[in-house]
């Protein structure tokens, strides 16, 4: 098995699900993928990662970033479609099933990352993003969609974008993806860094033509993969509390996947070291469409 290990700061939620990306991502690309948060040093917390194949994890995971194509996936027979942003839409064969019900709009089609293999007779590899597509009502999980997807833009053209912005630089980034910077004009919205509220900064960017926005696509693509199978707990609309867990000892023995993704939403108790966090949003535009972070604290007691 092959471990590896960067910094993440605990109290930017984009990371923290980016680790969790990083460690699903690693589940399908390597193999029985473990991990932890481990904060014994506090100006140096890191996440652990390890997982069954040979390869560095973490390399494995942005080698994969680097070469995947993106694509929208829509029901067989569906008219809904991603081809008007460039992104090629896949049917699923007739009877196999959907993650959620055929939304309104393409927008919400989930988003699929696909690997060509090398070797001959092999079947692409895949990971999807589908969290959007989720109904709190049926489910009671938040799909954590803080984009508005304005003139109906997709999650999978922005995931396209974001890979495109950093695909030739993905390798340099494995010691610190989550400092990997760029420019950005949309996102997820789940890396505060590079979001605003123009009433609390006095002016908005979109009137000034010459001041770009600088984000960190890495942590956007890979936090909206680790929020596939793992969400933080919506406690009220612009209110939210995520966790995180820690190993006994993270340089000996690192935790299961299901461990990390029951972590998240700050409720369950586990045998381990636990910290939890609230984050709270606000609306950078019109009121409930886009939302952005713009506060976390830690809870204690």
């Amino acid at each position: 098995m092959a471990k590896a290990s960067i910094p993440v700061d605990l109290f930017n939620p984009g990371q923290v699900f980016a680790c969790l990306g990083f460690l699903e991502a690693a589940d399908v690309l390597c193999g029985n993928a473990e991990g932890s948060f481990d904060w014994a040093a506090p100006t140096n917390v890191r996440f652990h990662i390890r997982a069954a194949t040979g390869a560095n994890p973490v390399e494995r995971v942005l080698e994969f970033l680097a070469r995947a194509t993106v694509l929208s996936e829509a029901p067989r027979g569906s008219t809904l479609g991603t081809s008007k942003w460039s992104v090629e839409t896949q049917y699923r064969e007739e009877g196999d099933p959907f993650p959620f019900p055929l939304p309104d709009s393409p927008a919400t089609l989930p988003a699929i990352l696909e690997e060509v293999q090398t070797q001959g007779g092999q079947s692409p590899v895949k990971i999807p993003i589908n969290h959007w597509g989720e109904d709190r009502r049926k489910t009671s999980r938040d799909n954590v969609k803080f984009w508005a997807g304005a003139g109906g833009y997709p999650g999978a053209a922005l995931a396209r974008d974001a890979l495109d912005i950093v695909r030739s630089r993905c390798a340099e980034a494995a010691e610190d993806p989550f400092s990997l910077a760029a420019e950005q004009s949309s996102s997820f919205r789940l890396d505060w860094r590079r979001d605003y509220v123009p009433m609390e900064i006095g002016f908005s960017l979109n009137e000034h033509g010459n001041i770009s926005t600088i984000g960190y696509p890495l942590v956007e693509i890979l936090a909206a993969i680790g929020l596939t199978h793992a969400r933080p707990l919506r406690q009220r609309a612009l209110e939210y509390r995520y966790g995180v867990v820690a190993a006994p000892d993270p340089e000996a023995e690192l935790l299961d996947i299901s461990l990390l993704r029951a972590a998240i939403g700050g409720e369950t108790k586990l045998p381990f070291p636990q910290r939890t966090f609230r984050m709270s949003l606000d609306w950078p535009g019109q009121e409930n469409q886009a939302k952005c972070i713009v506060r976390v604290i830690e809870e204690h007691g």
